[in-house]
């Protein structure tokens, strides 16, 4: 393909990450249609209105791009890319459906000549089994004769200022060394920062993996490293921040809750195409173990803490403050804090939440939970501090702790707060 500007992006899947993309062809020239299955959502992106919160109401009315669920669209595509959920199954293996539905969609409507990049999160290999084979079954073409193939990780972070679409570096792998070319061109026009083109489109997806398994094992060694400290009555935070002394030491890690689209989901992935192969990567295993019992870890804390205080669970009323998965984003349905809610709720612990960016219904929905549209501590024994949201940074723990019954507890699992001041004012405090 020529780098005009009539060159025309067709983004398939308008979530986090598909409608930043999406927006960000738009805003560099190029002639940009998002499609997406669910109809509703394109009529409010029509509309103006962003139902992710990742672009704003006024970037997606100042755009040009148009959105739709009629997939006619892909027709009149140059490239079309990719960016559908790739979740695991109830075994926890990898669940390819949206990726493989999507190939059979862009397989009736691609045209001869079109470039197709699949941007979610895969195992090695996937892109040519699972993509490719739906793309030619349903259209008939070949990969590398009609249409050509290649993979590019999404790799923004929600919510996180300087972590967007042209912010962050960008892997290419394709199927041939000129697409290859062609798609950094592309993707150039768009990332500010370093395109690196990987030498083969497997190469490229097992970057992507190994990403996340690098953060999900560093934090289950501090997870980890935090249980360890609460069986030896020591202060983790104090650990780390004395070891951090030390040149060499990643202090860049503390303990906390794991959730999102990625770090637990992107290893098992990985594991997955490494057991076909006849390998079990044990370590990575055991982080994901690690980090999966934190929730339960810190409903524990919450547990111990009202036991301590001569209450009885039954009776007991905790506040979950920040649902979502992490801070200042507002999706809830990859949150670790569903792993809090129920261990408290298996010793019927009566469990409310608040959460200043998620929606209520959503949250209704996800968790099992009375939801409260402000911080209304009433009638509540204690408060968990789940996600450490920006409004959560400097609360007043005193008129917190004046709203609480009396010995109010206080478990702050990002352990943001000032453990002093939680004290001073009356509260039963731990974090992780």
């Amino acid at each position: 393909m020529t780098e005009t500007s009539e060159d025309v992006v067709c983004v398939v899947g308008l979530g986090y990450v598909g409608l930043p993309l999406a927006l960000a062809f738009d805003e560099a020239g190029l002639d940009v249609v998002g499609y997406d299955v669910d109809e509703a959502k394109t009529a409010a992106l029509s509309d103006g209105t962003d139902p992710t919160g990742e672009v704003g109401d006024g970037r997606l009315t100042a755009s040009n791009a148009s959105f739709t669920h009629n997939p006619a669209v892909i027709g009149r595509a140059d490239y079309v890319i990719v960016t559908v959920p790739t979740p695991v199954d109830d075994m926890q293996n990898p669940n390819l459906e949206y990726v493989e539905a999507s190939g059979r969609t862009i397989g009736d409507h691609i045209t001869p000549g079109t470039t197709v990049v699949l941007e979610s999160t895969v195992y090695p290999g996937a892109t040519r089994k699972v993509l490719v084979p739906a793309i030619e079954a349903a259209s008939g073409y070949a990969v590398d004769e009609e249409f050509a193939i290649g993979y590019s990780p999404e790799r923004v972070s929600p919510g996180v200022e300087g972590r967007g679409v042209e912010d962050v570096s960008k892997i290419v792998g394709a199927g041939r060394e000129t697409v290859r070319e062609d798609l950094v061109s592309l993707y150039g026009r768009i990332v500010d920062a370093e395109i690196h083109p990987a030498p083969d489109i497997e190469t490229a997806e097992a970057a992507k993996a190994i990403e996340n398994v690098q953060r999900d094992i560093n934090l289950a060694l501090i997870n980890e490293l935090a249980m360890a400290c609460d069986h030896m009555d020591l202060d983790t935070h104090d650990v780390l921040e004395a070891a951090g002394t030390k040149w060499n030491f990643d202090d860049t890690y503390s303990p906390g809750l794991v959730g999102g689209h990625c770090i637990p989901i992107d290893p098992l992935y990985l594991v997955y195409r490494s057991e076909s192969d006849g390998f079990s990567p044990k370590l990575i295993l055991q982080a994901r173990e690690i980090n999966e019992h934190v929730p339960t870890h810190a409903a524990r804390l919450a547990l111990r803490a009202l036991n301590d205080t001569g209450r009885v669970l039954a009776e007991s009323s905790l506040l979950l403050l920040g649902l979502a998965y992490k801070p200042n984003v507002t999706d809830v349905e990859n949150s670790a804090v569903g792993g809090v809610v129920s261990t408290l709720q298996s010793y019927d612990v009566t469990v409310g939440g608040y959460d200043p960016h998620a929606d209520d219904e959503t949250i209704e929905r996800t968790f099992d939970l009375e939801v409260h549209d402000s911080a209304d501590f009433q009638g509540y024994d204690g408060v968990v501090l789940a996600t450490a949201h920006d409004e959560f940074r400097d609360l007043d723990l005193a008129s917190m702790a004046a709203e609480l019954d009396d010995d109010p507890v206080f478990v702050d699992v990002p352990g943001i707060a000032d453990q002093h001041r939680a004290e001073a004012s009356g509260f039963v405090y731990d974090k992780l």
